[in-house]
């Protein structure tokens, strides 16, 4: 009989209808400290004044470079199937990087 101990377990999750419509950003502030990352998620849009945060996330750092692992492998499936993300057309911003450029474990290629 096999051990089905080591097989990942799926995760039952509920998504309220207001969660599920999700919310449109197109700016990310993020901010650490020694515990922590934190990622305002914000709307940048002509006529308004200022960004308005729409959502805050906090992570642990272990949880915040998962995430960062899961989006290098996402965005690389995606760009495999439909073509590269192209970054032209919005002004380059200090602090910014290719997540292409980096391996799984964070180290630069």
């Amino acid at each position: 009989m096999e051990n089905n101990d080591n097989k990942p377990k799926g995760i039952n999750l509920e998504l309220k209808p207001e969660v599920a419509k999700g919310s449109y950003s197109n700016l990310a502030i993020i901010t650490h400290s020694p515990s922590e990352f934190i990622i305002d998620f914000a709307t940048m849009l002509p006529g308004l004044p200022k960004p308005e945060v729409g959502n805050r996330i906090i992570m642990t750092p272990e949880h915040c470079k998962r995430l960062l692992n899961a989006l290098q492998e996402n965005i690389g499936r995606y760009e495999a199937q439909f073509g590269p993300i192209a970054l032209g057309g919005a002004p380059e911003q200090k602090g910014t990087f290719n997540l292409a450029d980096f391996q799984p474990n964070g180290t630069k290629s």
